[in-house]
């Protein structure tokens, strides 16, 4: 399979209808299950029909699919798993997601076309399993979620440079070690590492004391009780540079059981990031034409730079400022210019002054205490280059979907991701109203969409075009019309057809959203 020369965008898809929408909304690859096998069991996932012809769609646009074969087998599944691999390597699919060793042989015997990737559910945390897992054919490794920025790098330093590496970027973060949970199988006998783990990590418990039954004490200061083991949602949008500059080659976004409005919003939004990356990086042009092949940043053993006491740490210079929450640093970069003042989203490499000991002590430490390194070890460092900056409009778009409370997951020591003990419930501020059908140029212009909620006369709306910021529009008043073409006040009818005022060409399927009178807290 050819290589590509840029950073991968990696999209969920729990149907066919998701898949086409990741791949509309500028994805270079999807990942998807079929009806067996794969770690989601919740959403339809995909037919062997499905498969052919969401492959052909991707493939005519430029993207790729991969398939997630990643369960654990038991015994008395491996014969079938070895059935249904032969019927799916002829549905045009690029890649298999894999975690089992036995089920990696079995590919390379039953589906040598497919490329072999390793999932997360394998837990890999160094080079040694990395390059391990190279020698054995596999030409991806999805990193353990509980990698650092400093363990990628070192990674990627000592693995060949056409191994991918996949790290994860946004969405749910599971509470356990890469997955492996037994969690939900103690409780309610619903297996988590065949995909139909039940969540019981985010659900309320309180204590009752032996001698008191039904009385119950909540865990945490609150009436409502406590949520001990629900992880904050990832959000790396505003630091893929950090993690591109690692040697990253593919940024996952999770989210197989999401809506294809969210699936379209945040592939939207990280394929337009990896943009401004290249563009800013000088490996493209604002056309898209390569100026130079794409190279992380890291340096390798054997490179001039490597091992010297004096190279610039630009990420963790980075992550200082990102962290400090000062919204005006004064930020001296390499070579001593005066940078001026920056936001925290925009900072220049150097040393801010009065930061946080925690924002100081991202520095050089491990995820639980300070490191003792063996003689001879060096960390891999990163060359330094400016922070990519990006649109307001664009670091807006995580808050525009469901989630819980963000974080950047284990990337930065010191910034770790933590539990929303109060709530596992949503935020949501945004609300899909319609779902664009089609556009016309007639009477100045004009959408016919499919209703999802409410839209009345003066209501401000965004549609979310892919590849651009979202067109903002107030609905005018005096212009709905149903499906029969006759007037109506408004649009309050879901799951009807009705047609209103636009001027602008919007693309069909593209989500129409709007801010809630009252952000609530569950999924959209």
């Amino acid at each position: 399979m050819q290589r590509r020369n840029k950073p991968e965008v990696l999209a969920p898809a729990g149907n066919l209808r998701g898949l086409k929408t990741a791949v509309d909304y500028g994805a270079d690859a999807v990942y998807c299950g079929g009806k067996a096998f794969g770690m989601r069991s919740a959403p339809k996932n995909l037919s062997l029909e499905d498969f052919e012809e969401g492959a052909r769609y991707a493939h005519e646009r430029g993207a790729r699919v991969y398939v997630t074969f990643n369960v654990l087998p038991r015994n008395n599944e491996v014969e079938a798993m070895r059935e249904y691999l032969g019927k799916l390597k002829d549905t045009g699919v690029d890649a298999l997601i894999v975690s089992d060793i036995g089920v990696m042989f079995m590919a390379k015997q039953v589906a040598p076309n497919l490329e072999l990737h390793v999932s997360t559910q394998a837990g890999v945390t160094n080079y040694q399993a990395a390059n391990a897992f190279y020698e054995l054919g596999a030409r991806r490794v999805v990193l353990a979620r509980e990698m650092d920025l400093q363990a990628v790098r070192d990674i990627r330093a000592r693995i060949p440079d056409d191994l991918d590496i996949e790290c994860f970027v946004h969405g749910a973060m599971c509470m356990a070690f890469s997955g492996r949970c037994l969690f939900s199988n103690y409780l309610t006998g619903r297996d988590g590492n065949h995909g139909e783990c039940a969540q019981p990590c985010r659900w309320k418990y309180s204590i009752v004391e032996e001698k008191r039954p039904g009385r119950y004490f909540p865990i945490e200061q609150t009436a409502e009780g406590a949520y001990l083991f629900n992880s904050q949602d990832m959000n790396m949008l505003a630091h893929i540079d950090d993690l591109l500059d690692s040697g990253a080659t593919s940024l996952k976004i999770e989210g197989r059981s999401k809506s294809a409005y969210y699936i379209a919003a945040m592939t939207n939004a990280y394929k337009t990031a990896v943009n401004e990356y290249m563009v800013q990086r000088g490996f493209e042009d604002a056309d898209g034409n390569v100026l130079k092949p794409f190279r992380d940043r890291v340096i390798r053993p054997g490179d001039p730079e490597y091992g010297k006491p004096d190279t610039e740490d630009a990420i963790m210079s980075n992550a200082d400022g990102a962290f400090a929450g000062k919204p005006d640093i004064d930020a001296v970069p390499v070579g001593g210019v005066p940078s001026g003042n920056v936001s925290a989203g925009n900072i220049a490499i150097g040393e801010p002054d009065n930061l946080s000991y925690h924002a100081r002590s991202t520095r050089r430490k491990s995820n639980t205490a300070a490191e003792i390194l063996p003689e001879g070890w060096h960390h891999a460092g990163v060359r330094p280059a400016p922070h990519v900056t990006l649109p307001d409009w664009l670091l807006d778009e995580p808050d525009k979907v469901a989630h819980r409370d963000y974080s950047t997951g284990f990337y930065y020591p010191e910034h770790k991701v933590r539990q929303s003990t109060d709530r596992s419930a949503y935020f949501r501020a945004w609300l899909v109203v319609g779902e664009v059908l089609s556009w016309s140029p007639e009477d100045g212009g004009r959408v016919t969409i499919m209703s999802r909620n409410k839209i009345e006369a003066g209501q401000e709306v965004e549609f979310v075009l892919p590849g651009a910021a979202p067109f903002a529009y107030t609905v005018p008043a005096g212009g709905f019309r149903d499906a029969d073409g006759h007037w109506v006040e408004a649009i309050n009818n879901p799951a009807h057809v009705f047609s209103m005022p636009c001027p602008q060409e919007v693309p069909v399927n593209a989500a129409i959203r709007s801010r809630t009178k009252k952000p609530t807290l569950k999924a959209e």
